[in-house]
């Protein structure tokens, strides 16, 4: 057990955005699809529960492990994971935004300095680490600029304008810079490992967040809006397009990179939909959510069969 705590990995920090995705997709279709409430309340309630534990675990990893901790902190793929600490504290701050109004300031509060403290350490390792190169870049870089995205959609309740699109803006900036150096890696460089290649449906999330983010801010849907919007549409398109190639590997736990930007997208969708009337939109709304549904607890499953065989917690 003690060796298992050695290597329990920082992403799987990742099944909390997964989880809170989907309830953010269900509390949407409450509203506009006219779904059971408690559907999104319970899935709610397990993401926060499963935070607690996973939280307790790698602080005793911090505790008992140090030295493996910093390795996770320092590693060219790990150390993007770790922001998915702060990102949940932040959906989870989203998620309770309207019930428990108090509980969401201090998650958003305390998510949204970590995910500072992250973004601002992340960019300066990847400046100035001379061992990165570039086949070390995959989608999973894309995780800090995400949670930028995200720090809006509650902020503006919270903290105002302002500071909400502070943090749209270093999202939106580093999303471009990085979208153009990872397209370049995987056509012009060694195909990403097949552990790595669940990552590529995280190319959805920052459009597609960013357009949740974005109509947060602005209310409106005008043309950037849309070009947020059907950009995600097409990476999503694209991705779904090439099911049989990802259906034919093994379970590693990055395969929760399909249920967080699925669930973005499925938001963005309900959100489309409701705001043009498009009737083809208000289809493609319940196919996504029902694929959605499907997703989530398939990987739920297969973790907690992993996690009994062993798989799980074991060195690379």
């Amino acid at each position: 057990m003690n060796q298992r705590l050695q290597h329990f990995p920082i992403a799987f920090f990742s099944t909390i955005m997964g989880l809170s995705g989907l309830a953010m997709a269900l509390n949407q279709g409450h509203r506009l699809l006219g779904l059971p409430a408690a559907a999104g309340a319970i899935v709610t309630a397990v993401a926060g529960g499963v935070f607690v534990v996973l939280a307790a675990v790698y602080l005793a990893k911090l505790l008992r492990h140090p030295a493996a901790v910093a390795a996770d902190l320092t590693h060219p793929v790990r150390m993007s994971f770790g922001a998915t600490v702060s990102i949940s504290l932040v959906l989870l701050s989203i998620l309770t935004l309207a019930s428990l109004p108090r509980l969401s300031f201090g998650l958003w509060a305390i998510g949204t300095a970590l995910h500072l403290t992250a973004t601002l350490y992340v960019l300066t390792a990847w400046v100035y680490q001379p061992r990165f190169e570039i086949n070390h870049i995959n989608p999973a870089w894309f995780i800090p600029v995400v949670g930028n995205f995200l720090v809006p959609i509650a902020g503006v309740h919270h903290a105002g304008e302002e500071l909400s699109w502070f943090f749209f803006a270093i999202g939106l900036l580093f999303w471009l810079v990085l979208f153009t150096i990872i397209m370049y890696r995987m056509m012009f460089h060694h195909p990403l490992p097949e552990r790595l290649l669940p990552t590529l449906f995280i190319l959805i999330a920052p459009p597609a967040v960013g357009f949740l983010a974005y109509l947060n801010l602005t209310g409106s849907l005008d043309a950037f809006a849309r070009v947020l919007y059907y950009g995600a549409l097409f990476l999503t398109l694209w991705l779904l397009l090439q099911a049989p190639r990802f259906l034919r590997l093994p379970f590693y736990l990055s395969w929760w990179a399909y249920s967080f930007p699925l669930a973005a997208m499925t938001v963005a969708t309900l959100l489309m939909a409701e705001r043009t009337g498009a009737v083809w939109l208000n289809g493609l709304s319940y196919v996504l959510l029902a694929l959605l549904v499907l997703v989530v607890a398939g990987l739920c499953v297969r973790t907690v069969v992993a996690i009994w065989r062993g798989e799980i917690c074991v060195p690379e």
